[in-house]
Parts: structure tokens; sequence; C-alpha cells
């Protein structure tokens, strides 16, 4: 396989480190481990009686039940859990594509959930997200996407960088559409539990034998350094994936899984407290985006912490960014990394003093 420039991450891997004020990735603030301490019951004696053995290929015991419980019913043979949702990501397209395939994906998207179909040679087609419907997908669309040739769809509600999300019953389509022609319908739940106005969407592999739903502690969670997720997939599918990990990653830490495991019993916590931060500064940075309507508008997201705001007056926004990072230290993602170079990524899950001090920068260079 050979991988196209991974585009979001080289930006990253430049100025993530090398800006104090970051707008532009894509999770809730961080946690700590004395806030861990506080919220979920984690004790440092259970750290220390951590015995450093290899842990299961699906994952230890304690760490798939608690998975299995807060979004597989309880069913532990559904769930596994990964290195983040980078490997379930990789695990899925390796494990279930082929040269030739054809696989739908949206547009924009997040470029990892495309490349790895794309490095095996699979055919990609285009569900378009438009600017004009607020980046709400048109079911209709895939009366003319959506054959007996295509293997996988792939998506991401809420969306990652527009925050657009489809209804319950757009979603009950979109499975029954993917039924039809016998697809394989991979649902990246990132962001699936940072909603504001309406529920959070049922998982698809418990009612669509051929669905898989990956996650992540990566966003809602605030804890990207523990470098942990899952895939919540029909068993006999994870059992393709086992195979796979034995010749590559094996399983987790047993340490990794203890905090896993203590994080999601308390996921209502630690997911409620950013959810209800977000949702003031999703406000607060409405509020100035209307403010600054000459220079900068967007769709309100209905999810997740990332908005995909379109700058005005033809400015070259990947340049913009690049003079953002370099005199101001702020961090945003230009939406070149999407293919859309008119956009930017702007994420407000972080303090509102850091989202603050990033949208004044922004003002005080296009103002």
């Amino acid at each position: 396989m050979k991988f196209k420039k991974a585009l979001l991450e080289e930006w990253m891997r430049d100025y993530y480190f090398e800006t104090d004020y970051d707008i532009g990735s894509s999770g809730v603030e961080n946690y700590s481990m004395t806030d861990l301490y506080e919220l979920t019951g984690l004790r440092r004696e259970d750290l220390d009686a951590v015995v450093f053995h290899d842990s299961m290929t699906l994952g230890g015991d304690a760490a798939r039940q608690a998975l299995a419980d807060r979004f597989a019913g309880g069913d532990v043979s559904r769930v596994m859990v990964t290195h983040g949702s980078t490997e379930a990501n990789f695990l899925i397209n390796a494990g279930l594509l082929e040269a030739g395939d054809e696989v739908l994906v949206l547009d924009p998207f997040y470029q990892q959930l495309y490349a790895v179909a794309e490095a095996l040679g699979c055919r990609l087609k285009r569900w378009p997200m438009r600017w004009e419907d607020g980046f709400q997908p048109r079911m209709e669309d895939l009366d003319d996407l959506l054959t007996p040739d295509t293997k996988m769809v792939v998506v991401n509600f809420p969306h990652n960088p527009t925050g657009a999300t489809i209804a319950a019953d757009e979603q009950a389509e979109l499975i029954r559409r993917c039924d039809q022609v016998g697809a394989y319908l991979v649902w990246d739940g990132a962001f699936s539990e940072l909603v504001y106005d309406t529920p959070m969407l049922p998982e698809p592999p418990l009612v669509y034998e051929r669905a898989l739903s990956m996650g992540t502690f990566s966003k809602a969670y605030g804890l990207p350094g523990l470098r942990v997720g899952w895939c919540i997939a029909a068993p006999e599918v994870l059992e393709k994936f086992v195979r796979l990990r034995d010749y590559t990653l094996l399983h987790l830490s047993p340490l990794v899984e203890l905090i896993f495991q203590k994080a999601l019993e308390a996921g209502d916590v630690l997911v409620g407290k950013r959810l209800e931060q977000a949702r003031g500064n999703r406000a607060l940075l409405d509020g100035w985006i209307r403010a600054h309507s000459d220079f900068i508008e967007w769709a309100l997201p209905a999810g997740g912490v990332t908005g995909f705001p379109r700058f005005k007056n033809g400015l070259d926004v990947e340049a913009f960014c690049h003079r953002l990072a370099q005199e101001k230290r702020v961090l945003l993602v230009p939406g070149s990394c999407f293919g859309f170079p008119e956009h930017a990524r702007l994420g407000f899950g972080g303090s509102t003093a850091e989202l603050e001090a990033g949208l004044d920068a922004i003002a005080s260079l296009l103002g």
C-alpha cells in the first residue's frame, strides 16, 4: 500500500506544539490524572496493583464489559478495544476491503477515514455535503451513489469537520439502503455523544449485521494521550480483525485498559462536563461570527466541537492560517486539509479563555 501525505497530521505536526492557543483541534479540553481521580473513582491503589502482563487480543475482560455496557447493550462478543480509532479504522479497511472495491465516503471528510481504502486500490465515490445545505447530506443523492457494486459506506455523524449530523429516521434510511445493496456501513462515532439539540443516534451495529462503529477517547472524553478507542461489530467480523492484529499491535497495556474502564464507567460525568462547556463556547462562537460577518460565515454545528466556517473576500485561508500560527501563536486548521480551501476547521471544545484569545487574534489580523 502507498499512502498519500496525511494533510491534517502534517499541519498538526508543524503547529500543534508550536502554538499557545488551540482553536483548530477537534476534541474537548483535556483531563488530567487528578481530574480522573476526582471524577471516576479511580484510586492510586488501583494503579499500584497493575501487573504489566500481556492483555487479551480483543481487550481485557473488565475493559470490554465496560465498553459493552455503555455502547453495545452489554454484549461483550461485539466489542473490541483498540489503539484509538486509528487502529480500528485500519483494521476495518484492511480486514474487509480489496483492490477494486467501491467505497462511498462523505465530502468533505477526515482523510484517514478513506486513505487506507485508497491505498488498497479501492474506487472511491464521494457523497457531497454542500455549503448551501448547511452541510446536511441529501439522502436522495444515494439513489445514484449506492449500487450493487458498493462494498462499503463510511460516514461520521456528527461530522468532522462541519459538525453537521443526520436525524434518526435518516440514519434508519441509510441503513436500509446499505442493506438493499449488501454494503458494509462504517460509522465513525467519535462525536456521537456530543450533540446539542437532538438525542444521541443509535449504534448501527446493534440493528444491522453489516454495520461497524468506531469510537475514541480523543474527542468527547478529553483523553487523547491515552490512545485508546474501540470497534463494535458482529463477532465474526471482529474475528477477522484478530487475525490482522496478530501481525500489528497485538493488544493494549493493562494500565491503559484500567483507566479506560474507569473512564467509561464515569462516562456521563466526563462527557457531561465537557458538553456543557462546549455548548457555551458554541454560543459564544456563533455570536462572534455574526458580529464579524464582513469576513466570515458558518453553518451552526449540530454536534461535535468543530465548525467549518467560510472566509469571504477571496482570502487565502491556508496562508492566513500559517500567518496566524507564526505571528499570533494560534492554531487554526485550513480547509485545504479537507479539500475545501475557502474554509477552516475551527474547534471550540477547549477552554473558553483559549477560544476567546484565538478569536481575538483572528479579528486583529482581519478586522
